[in-house]
């Protein structure tokens, strides 16, 4: 069973963006981080079991900066918290998914993760993700 880790948001000014969501949530980020290989900052806020994840491109060649040229901010992705990621990307990629990554990586806030092409899900990118132990 696929549970909703976070909803990804992707955002030109994370000073901002990050001021926003804490009047609009009531809460301030429980995490922040910079995932070097995706060239991103990111940042956790959680309310109830509810988690958004802001997203901010460093560079104009990270995906996240590219996302936002070509759509504007807004919702980058879905992700879903799997319990063998291995074991669900085989799944995916047995019923006709394309998967952009062929191995897991490591993503933010402590996870595995793998994603899903939008042309596979209706135009939305999917998020694999898994706690790493």
């Amino acid at each position: 069973m696929l549970n909703v880790e976070h909803i990804g948001i992707a955002v030109k000014d994370f000073s901002a963006a990050n001021r926003l969501y804490f009047k609009l949530l009531g809460v301030e980020p429980y995490k922040s981080e910079y995932i070097e290989s995706e060239r991103v900052n990111t940042s956790f806020f959680k309310v109830g079991d509810t988690k958004i994840e802001l997203l901010e491109g460093t560079t104009p060649d990270s995906a996240i900066s590219k996302f936002i040229e070509k759509k504007g901010e807004g919702i980058h992705h879905i992700a879903f918290e799997v319990d063998d990621i291995l074991a669900e990307m085989e799944r995916l990629k047995s019923e006709g998914f394309v998967l952009l990554n062929e191995t897991p990586k490591k993503g933010a806030d402590n996870k595995l993760v793998c994603f899903v092409h939008p042309k596979s899900a209706n135009g939305v990118l999917i998020e694999l993700t898994q706690e790493i132990k």
